[in-house]
C-alpha cells in the first residue's frame, strides 16, 4: 500500500511539473504574441504620421524646388526659365519670390514670410490636402489679394465678410545716404483678403501666399527669384526629372524633392521611430524570459530521459538543436499570432478608423496608420535573434547531464 501510495505520488508531482511547464509555455507565447503585435501596430502608426505628414506638405511644396547654391536669390531671365518649362517631365514652373515682412491688419501687426508666386501656383492640385476657406484666387494686378494662414488671419483678428479694411505689407530697403525720412526705409503695397489656408502650424503660422507682381514690387527683385518650383507631370519619375534639371542647371543650383525640403522632420520621425522599434524589442525579449524559464524546467525534468538519449548515440548538437527548436516553436507561434492580429488591428484602423484623435478641427479625424511589409521582416528577425538567446543557455544545460548518474 505504501509503494502504491509513492508511485502515485510521484505521478502526480510529475504531472503538476509537466502542467506547469506547459503553463510557462503559454505565458511565454503570449507574451511574445502581444508584443509582436504591439511592434507592428505602433510602427504602422510611425509609418501613417510620416505619410500624413508628407501628404500635408505636399500640398504645399512642389514636387522639386530649385534654389541657388550661393546666396539668397539669383537672375531669371523669360528664355532661361522657357527652357526649364520644355523639359521633359516638368509640368508646372512656378516663380517664386519669397522673404519676411511685415503685416499689419487694422490695429495688428506680425511678422510673416511673404510668398510671392506666379498665377499658375494654384494649378496641380494645390491644397489638395488640409482646408482652403474663401476665394481660391490671387486677385488681379488692380486687386491683389493673399491667401492667409490661418494662424495669422487669427492673430490678426482678420474679418472675411469685411471688404473695406485692407491688409498692409511692409518691407524694409537700403536707405540712401543722407536721408533722415522713415518712409524712405520701406516699401508698402495693400492687400485684399482671398481666404484662409489651414494645412500644418509651421505654414498656418507664418506664410502668406500673395501674387508675384504683388513682391516683386514690394520687395524690388526685379528679375531675381529665391527659388523657383516644379510640380512633375502625372506618370513621370520626379528623380529622373530632377537629374534632367541638374544636368541644365549644374552645381550653381540646388534641386530638392519633397521628402529633402523638410529633411530635419522626416529624419526625426524617423529617428523616433528606430527608438519606439528598439524600445518594444526590449519589452519582447523581456517578455521572451518565460521561453528561458519554461526550457530550463523542461531540461531539469527531461534529465533522464536526455541520459538515455546520450547513451543511445545521441550528440550533444542533437540535444541542443531539439532545445533551441522547442523554443523556435514556442516563440515563432506566438509571432505568427501577433502578426496576424497587428496586421488585422491595422487594417480595421485604416478601414473604419477605430480610434480617433478626438479633435474635431484635426485634419484627418483617427490615427493614421500605413502597413509596410518591411516592418514585418524586421519583426520576425527581433523574434529570431530573441528566440535564440533566449533558447541556447537551456539547450547547452540540457547538453551537460551526466549519463551515469541519471540512468
Amino acid at each position: 500500500m505504501n509503494l502504491s501510495f509513492f508511485i502515485a505520488s510521484r505521478y502526480f508531482r510529475s504531472k503538476k511539473k509537466r502542467n506547469f511547464i506547459n503553463v510557462l509555455s503559454w505565458i511565454a507565447m503570449v507574451g511574445v504574441a502581444v508584443g509582436t503585435t504591439a511592434l507592428i501596430v505602433v510602427l504602422s502608426v510611425f509609418n501613417g504620421l510620416e505619410d500624413l505628414i508628407r501628404g500635408l506638405y505636399g500640398s504645399f511644396d512642389a514636387d522639386l524646388k530649385i534654389e541657388a547654391s550661393l546666396g539668397k536669390s539669383f537672375e531669371a531671365t523669360e528664355g532661361w526659365l522657357d527652357s526649364l518649362s520644355n523639359v521633359e517631365g516638368v509640368a508646372v514652373l512656378t516663380e517664386v519670390v519669397e522673404d519676411n515682412a511685415l503685416l499689419k491688419y487694422g490695429d495688428d501687426q506680425i511678422i510673416v514670410t511673404m510668398k510671392g508666386v506666379s498665377d499658375n501656383f494654384l494649378d496641380d492640385h494645390r491644397f489638395s490636402t488640409g482646408n482652403l476657406t474663401g476665394d481660391k484666387t490671387l486677385g488681379t494686378d488692380l486687386m491683389p489679394k493673399a491667401i492667409v494662414g490661418r494662424g495669422v488671419g487669427y492673430f490678426l483678428g482678420i474679418d472675411p465678410k469685411n471688404e473695406f479694411e485692407k491688409l498692409r505689407v511692409y518691407y524694409p530697403k537700403a536707405p540712401r545716404a543722407g536721408t533722415l525720412d522713415p518712409r524712405q526705409m520701406y516699401n508698402s503695397g495693400m492687400l485684399g483678403f482671398g481666404s484662409f489656408y489651414s494645412v500644418e502650424k509651421k505654414f498656418d503660422d507664418n506664410y502668406v501666399v500673395v501674387p508675384l507682381s504683388f513682391a516683386l514690387d514690394v520687395m524690388d527683385y526685379g528679375d531675381k527669384r529665391t527659388s523657383l518650383e516644379v510640380m512633375v507631370s502625372e506618370g513621370q519619375d520626379v528623380e529622373k526629372v530632377k537629374d534632367r534639371l541638374r544636368a541644365i542647371l549644374g552645381d550653381a543650383f540646388t534641386i530638392k524633392n519633397k521628402d529633402e525640403q523638410h529633411a530635419g522632420l522626416i529624419r526625426a520621425i524617423r529617428i523616433e521611430k528606430l527608438f519606439v522599434f528598439i524600445t518594444l524589442t526590449f519589452i519582447l525579449a523581456v517578455a521572451s524570459f518565460n521561453i528561458f524559464f519554461s526550457l530550463s524546467m523542461l531540461a531539469i525534468e527531461k534529465k533522464k530521459d536526455i541520459a538515455v538519449m546520450l547513451a543511445m548515440g545521441a550528440t550533444e548538437k542533437l540535444i541542443r538543436s531539439i532545445y533551441i527548436k522547442q523554443g523556435a516553436i514556442i516563440a515563432f507561434s506566438g509571432a505568427l499570432i501577433g502578426l496576424v492580429l497587428g496586421y488585422l488591428l491595422c487594417w480595421l484602423q485604416q478601414s473604419f478608423g477605430l480610434v480617433s484623435l478626438g479633435v474635431s478641427s484635426s485634419v484627418v479625424n483617427s490615427y493614421p496608420v500605413e502597413i509596410i511589409w518591411t516592418d514585418f521582416v524586421w519583426t520576425s528577425l527581433s523574434v529570431l535573434m530573441i528566440t535564440f538567446l533566449a533558447s541556447y543557455r537551456p539547450a547547452t544545460i540540457a547538453t551537460k547531464v551526466n549519463t551515469i548518474e541519471h540512468l
